[in-house]
């Protein structure tokens, strides 16, 4: 689960190489590493957009075109 979870990380941030948190992903639970993102934005890589249908993380134009239909 840690890769999918790693998509959430702001993997180039400063406070995710100090912290090392890609050392400590693969032993964290979903709920541990939600809660790191939760405690510290600079954690979450942006933008960042949850809908019904779909969830959007990191900027990808043709990903974010086809998911808001523009």
């Amino acid at each position: 689960h840690d890769g999918a979870l790693r998509k959430l990380f702001n993997t180039s941030g400063r406070d995710y190489r100090e912290q090392k948190i890609g050392e400590q992903l693969p032993n964290l639970t979903p709920a541990a590493a939600v809660a790191l993102l939760a405690k510290n934005g600079n954690l979450v890589k942006r933008p960042f957009a949850v809908g019904r249908d779909v969830v959007l993380v990191g900027f990808n134009e043709a990903e974010w075109k086809a998911a808001l239909g523009k």
